[in-house]
C-alpha cells in the first residue's frame, strides 16, 4: 500500500494549497483531492509536487514495498 504524505509535507513547510498551487502548477481541486485520497497522483505530478517544495519524490509517500 502506497501513503501520499502531502498534507503532513505542506503543514512541516508552512505552505498552503494556494500556495503550492502557484509554486507547482497543479490545481488545488486536485492537489486537495491527492492529500484526501480521492485520486492517485501521476508520477509527473509527484516530479512537480517535490520540486515546488525542493524535496525528494521518496518523501511525498510511504510504501510497504521499499
Amino acid at each position: 500500500m502506497i501513503i501520499i504524505k502531502l498534507a503532513q509535507i505542506r503543514y512541516l513547510h508552512n505552505i498552503s494549497l494556494r500556495e503550492l498551487e502557484q509554486l507547482c502548477g497543479i490545481g488545488k481541486t486536485t492537489l486537495n483531492n491527492i492529500e484526501n485520497g480521492k485520486i492517485s497522483p501521476t508520477l509527473f505530478e509527484l516530479e512537480k509536487i517535490a520540486i515546488a517544495l525542493k524535496i525528494k519524490i521518496e518523501d511525498l509517500y510511504e510504501s510497504d514495498y521499499k
